[in-house]
């Protein structure tokens, strides 16, 4: 490669958009990372456990699934404009109580992106 294309594709790089390098995921890889959810909350139905369903999650407003006990923290997050995307999703893994700070959510969050990714893979399914 060309060193005097380097800077066009350190441009190319920065201004594109985050999503557009987002990657699909392995979906059977994230139902495995999703065993470390499965013992709160659940995907495949629309039921809540001690969390809520993640059955639908994508474009829901955060604290708003019914019949869920959410935090305040955690309602006033989906108030203040805060939509289950996999943006906002990836944040909110990697650190929960930084995402919602109040949330009473108690997992630790997931640090490996690679993780996160084919989670979110999992979680898509369930949100068609």
């Amino acid at each position: 490669m060309s060193w005097r294309f380097l800077p066009i594709c350190l441009l190319l790089a920065i201004a594109a958009p985050h999503d557009a390098f987002a990657q699909e995921g392995d979906a059977t890889a994230g139902a495995i990372v999703f065993k470390k959810c499965a013992i709160c909350h659940i995907a495949e139905t629309d039921q809540n456990k001690i969390g809520p369903s993640l059955n639908g999650l994508f474009g829901r407003t955060a604290g708003t699934h019914p019949n869920f006990a959410y935090s305040p923290a955690m309602q006033q997050a989906g108030k203040d404009g805060l939509v289950w995307s996999e943006t906002s999703l990836r944040d909110y893994l990697h650190d929960p109580k930084a995402k919602v700070k109040g949330t009473k959510m108690t997992f630790i969050g997931l640090k490996d992106d690679t993780e996160i990714t084919n989670l979110i893979a999992y979680l898509k399914q369930y949100s068609k």
